[in-house]
């Protein structure tokens, strides 16, 4: 990546005032500490999600879970692993009816909008900053300033050396069965009293009996395999799950009445695909809001529209062992015969695929295409996996529990949610329970385990100060009887010892 060429700037503002929740609409429920990012590289950001931030345009927050009316736990599903359920091949056939027949089903999609960021998170416009001070703070001045200062050189050589990913789980795939039909002669359910028929029995216990006859004619197989056959057995795929991307190709069918097709778009003014699509983008977000969540015009304008879906601190980085299409902000537009009918915005991050938002045509909500986008993005992880090893997470926002309409994210699976303590992965049905109890819960389940990368030297975390980057310990000396240590100490131990040591604290 673009190492020590590209730096983060930001600017934190606490998390003392409510504001209204976007889930229970309470008014002043929502708590969240927030800073403004003048600009942000992928692995800063990587660091910050893997702590519980999440950002909405260039502003990055981070729920307080103990105080908040809905704590919002970050969510990610192991891509490699994940397997369609039922529910999510239905939506494929769905998708695979439409596209070859041209059939709208009729009715409202499943209540998944995929919204992977609340609006009400509260963004705001830096408030003391000199946006040209910042913008002087140039990648070659920042350069030239860390080169003069040895103590700067140590710590940003150590937060280099420095690894924050957190302890894995590991555990079992779960594999779903499909649900095979067999034309094995059963018993017709019996007319009457003709006692010549048999009973009439349930179809699940028809099922369970079949089920066992299988087993027992395996189990017999393998017992007499040496004899029957002289060569080991071969394996057999149908006992093999399909993977999700042969669903997705059989919803895409040949000779079709519509042809829908996905285009990877960079967020950037300087991409001509992006600008070309860029109004026609801007009147489908308008005409989703309106209709999906009853926006006023006014809330969905294009600068709206700007400020929350196309700007990004993110900064377009380049890795040989990354990906062929980079890191950074990218728009997925799903173009029906011509026409763009749905957007997912997403994050394409050292370690992960992160969601952002997904907007669409109202007209084809009956289609579950927050359900769908999810899908196709899980199978885009897959495939950026292949070029970038270290790639194999999809992270899908913020699971809130205590809001049944997102917990659908939770069937995604398998997943872990964030430890809002410890900051490490939990698998989720690990969590479900404490959730089923209490709105806040810690997943460790270790009593003794703390905050692995907290900061414990508030003097190490990088500021910017008129210009020249220096640790926070000489800025203190700059700035005798300062009295800010409280605040740059609570920014410190909320982005973890390796964004500490490495992001850039604007100091006014």
């Amino acid at each position: 990546m673009a190492g020590n060429k590209s730096y983060t700037i930001v600017e934190y503002f606490g998390g003392d005032d409510g504001y209204r929740c976007g889930y229970c609409k309470n008014e002043k429920g929502n708590f969240s500490h927030g800073m403004w990012s003048h600009t942000m590289t992928v692995q800063d950001y990587q660091d910050l999600i893997d702590r519980g931030w999440r950002r909405s345009g260039k502003y990055v927050y981070k729920p307080i879970m103990n105080k908040t009316c809905c704590p919002q736990y970050t969510i990610r599903c192991h891509a490699l692993k994940f397997q369609p359920s039922k529910s999510h091949k239905k939506i494929l056939k769905k998708i695979s009816k439409f596209i070859s027949k041209g059939e709208l089903p009729k009715g409202q999609d499943d209540g998944e909008p995929m919204d992977s960021v609340c609006e009400e998170a509260g963004p705001r416009e830096p408030s003391k900053v000199c946006h040209s001070e910042v913008k002087c703070a140039a990648a070659t001045d920042i350069q030239k300033e860390l080169a003069e200062c040895p103590a700067i050189s140590e710590v940003q050589k150590e937060a280099e050396e420095a690894t924050s990913t957190g302890p894995e789980t590991s555990r079992k795939d779960p594999v779903s069965v499909p649900d095979r039909r067999t034309t094995a002669t059963a018993p017709k359910p019996g007319v009457g009293a003709d006692a010549s028929r048999p009973p009439c029995r349930k179809a699940k216990d028809l099922r369970k009996e079949r089920r066992h006859q299988k087993e027992q004619m395996r189990h017999d197989a393998d017992g007499v395999s040496s004899i029957v056959s002289p060569s080991p057995p071969t394996p057999t795929h149908s006992n093999q799950p399909k993977p999700l991307e042969d669903f997705i190709s059989e919803s895409l069918p040949d000779n079709s009445s519509h042809c829908l097709e996905v285009r990877l778009v960079p967020v950037s003014f300087e991409d001509p695909q992006f600008t070309a699509s860029y109004q026609q983008s801007v009147a489908l977000y308008a005409r989703y809001q309106m209709a999906i969540h009853g926006d006023d015009p006014s809330d969905c304008s294009e600068s709206e529209f700007r400020r929350f879906l196309c700007d990004s601190p993110l900064e377009a980085e380049y890795s040989p062992d990354g990906p062929e299409v980079g890191y950074g902000s990218f728009h997925q537009q799903y173009w029906l015969d011509g026409r763009i009918v749905a957007v997912g915005v997403i994050d394409i991050l050292p370690t992960c695929v992160s969601s952002v938002y997904l907007y669409y045509h109202p007209d084809f909500a009956s289609l579950s295409l927050g359900s769908y986008s999810a899908l196709r993005e899980i199978a885009f992880t897959r495939q950026l996996q292949k070029q970038s090893p270290k790639l194999s997470y999809y992270y899908l926002g913020f699971y809130i529990h205590s809001c049944p309409k997102m917990r659908y994210k939770g069937q995604y699976r398998p997943s872990d949610l964030l430890c809002p303590e410890t900051f490490v992965w939990v698998p989720i049905e690990r969590c479900i329970p404490q959730l089923e109890n209490a709105r806040y819960a810690r997943f460790n389940q270790d009593p003794d385990a703390g905050d692995a990368r907290v900061l414990k030297d508030v003097g190490r975390a990088l500021v910017l100060y008129r210009r020249t980057v220096m640790p926070y310990a000489a800025y203190s000396r700059k700035r005798k009887g300062s009295s800010d240590e409280t605040e740059v100490q609570q920014y410190a131990s909320l982005v973890g010892q390796n964004c500490a040591e490495r992001i850039l604290l604007y100091r006014a």
